[in-house]
């Protein structure tokens, strides 16, 4: 019986720990840590998951009015006129009516801080014929960052049992907003007013007046969402952090996560260069063409986030002994791998940096008569 008992106990114990284990898997909120310049993904559990996002469905909409007073569409002191639907609008409003007249910067404001769904109707509506052409362009600018995990029927970010995004989507749509420095004055306000000093806005994310590296972006919930948040941060060098926790159980835990997690980028990550200069490549010998050799450099060389113990990246060239002519300028003939230890952190071609024609007969017999003339 003695020998059952302690058997018992330690099954008992093995299943508690399993069960832990699943949970926290799957139990913690999902959330990711991106370098915004290069999109590179730092930290993440469950960043691709489709899930509800709630309110930060507004980012999106963010982002295309941000397009259109960026390309001169309409101005932030531009006077917008509201339509009549807005009577219709629910949840946070400002109590906007057919016909009332606000800059485009105060509705934007009253947005960015307050969550006015009325005020984000009169923008949308200012950016295309309807919110439903607006929703269009939300999903077609989604496609066109990449974003394969968002569906958006709505501007404003209601409920909605198709709607969808995930952490991840959610870090490249902020990483596109963190180029916009006129919203940045926005983002980093907890409290304001609008129309006259009458409507009082406060925002949810309490980050904006408690965080020094704080430039934007969103907190909501939601009892279907949880609570979220989407938080940047950038440090004097101008590199900016964005964190996104989703799903979360409390404002404490999505805040205290997003902060920890955007600090976490700048205390264990840095920014290098894949530099490789072009004299390192050697011109690589041409068979039957008009030149015995080709030049050849990288398509691109851009930036990298690694770990900051790690002092430099080493690279692996592959590259031919040699190309059979005709060669295209611009034609990719091999590529450099760049890594930290044995993990590929990025990989770019190497092209032709002209072209070289077939050798043919014609070619031959000038050269000869050349040669004779000489």
């Amino acid at each position: 019986m003695k020998r059952f008992c302690i058997f018992l106990t330690v099954i008992l114990i093995f299943l508690t720990l399993c069960q832990e284990e699943n949970v926290s898997a799957d139990d913690l909120p999902c959330f990711v840590l991106i370098e915004a310049d290069t999109g590179t993904v730092l930290e993440e559990n469950n960043s691709e998951r489709r899930i509800n996002t709630g309110y930060l469905t507004k980012l999106m909409s963010l982002l295309i009015i941000a397009e259109d007073i960026q390309t001169g569409k309409f101005r932030l002191t531009d006077e917008l006129t509201a339509s009549e639907s807005v009577k219709d609008t629910k949840g946070a409003v400002i109590w906007l009516e057919q016909g009332d007249r606000m800059s485009a910067e105060e509705l934007l404001k009253a947005v960015i801080i307050g969550n006015a769904n009325d005020a984000l109707t009169v923008l949308a509506e200012n950016c295309c014929e309807n919110t439903d052409e607006f929703v269009k362009r939300m999903n077609s600018r989604a496609f066109d960052l990449g974003l394969h995990n968002s569906a958006f029927f709505s501007p404003y970010g209601y409920y909605d049992e198709r709607e969808y995004s995930s952490a991840h989507d959610i870090a490249i749509i902020c990483s596109e907003l963190s180029r916009y420095e006129f919203l940045t004055p926005y983002f980093s306000t907890w409290r304001d007013f609008v129309k006259s000093g009458t409507v009082e806005l406060v925002s949810e994310n309490t980050l904006s007046r408690s965080y020094e590296r704080h430039i934007g972006f969103k907190a909501c919930h939601s009892d279907y969402s949880g609570y979220c948040i989407a938080e940047g941060g950038r440090n004097e060098e101008g590199i900016t952090y964005i964190a996104v926790v989703l799903g979360a159980e409390s404002d404490d835990v999505s805040l205290g996560k997003a902060k920890k997690l955007v600090n976490k980028g700048f205390s264990d990550y840095k920014i290098t260069a894949t530099m490789f200069p072009d004299d390192m490549l050697m011109p690589v010998k041409v068979r039957n063409g008009e030149d015995f050799a080709v030049e050849i450099s990288l398509k691109n060389q851009s930036t990298l986030v690694i770990p900051k113990g790690v002092s430099e990246l080493r690279n692996i060239t592959v590259i031919p002994d040699f190309l059979d002519a005709p060669v295209k300028s611009g034609q990719k003939i091999g590529t450099v791998g760049f890594y930290n230890g044995d993990t590929l952190v990025c990989e770019t071609d190497i092209i032709t940096k002209s072209e070289v024609k077939k050798l043919s007969f014609s070619f031959i017999f000038k050269k000869m008569m050349l040669n004779m003339l000489k």
